[in-house]
């Protein structure tokens, strides 16, 4: 069996579409998809900010970003900051970034769907966030997602390039699923760690 092919398809480039635009409409889709995730208790703690190329919300949010994200981030049709709402009437809220990540996988895997790319950025200063938008004491900015239209790696600087063309890898199996004592396989035997087409590697926080 293989993972859905939803899941086979995501990866994370920085090589987007500079003229390619994602509708509103289509952005209210993906926010729809992170509306339904899952959270502890039910207490959706995830929260979004919404800015499309060439809005005063993207420009505050692009300029948010450090530098080396900066390099690729503004030819995205849209960035979004995901962020967690910390507390509610009842008090301090658990578990939060647990919630918005899964609210930010469901978005990732609806823009797949869609035929769109995402790439989620932790690269950011959420102190400049916060004091752009107004964002209040109990809600904290996690993670900015950038969506669009894959574009060409070419267009991207070349150590950027290079990356954009490098096999996906993962850890196998072996070392991240344990049974019956810590670090013994739960599913012993080889795994494949690759699914071939392009990398993702991690942005430095």
């Amino acid at each position: 069996m293989e993972p859905n092919p939803l899941i086979a398809r995501r990866w994370s480039p920085r090589a987007f579409d500079p003229v390619a635009e994602v509708a509103p409409g289509t952005v209210r889709v993906l926010l729809e998809a992170a509306r339904w995730a899952a959270s502890h208790g039910n207490t959706q703690p995830a929260r979004f900010l919404v800015g499309y190329r060439g809005d005063d919300t993207f420009e505050r949010i692009f300029a948010a970003l450090r530098p080396g994200n900066q390099t690729w981030a503004g030819r995205a049709s849209v960035l979004l900051v995901g962020a967690v709402a910390t507390a509610d009437e009842r008090g301090p809220l658990p578990n939060t970034e647990f919630g918005l990540g899964l609210a930010v996988q469901n978005l990732v895997l609806q823009a797949v769907d869609l035929g769109l790319v995402t790439h989620q950025v932790g690269g950011f200063s959420p102190e400049a966030l916060r004091g752009s938008f107004g964002i209040p004491e109990d809600v904290r900015p996690v993670v900015v997602v950038a969506v669009g239209l894959l574009g060409s790696a070419d267009d991207l600087p070349a150590d950027l390039a290079a990356r954009e063309r490098r096999p996906r890898v993962r850890k196998p199996l072996a070392e991240t699923a344990f049974a019956g004592s810590w670090g013994r396989p739960a599913f012993p035997g080889g795994q494949p760690d690759s699914l071939g087409g392009s990398a993702e590697q991690p942005d430095q926080p």
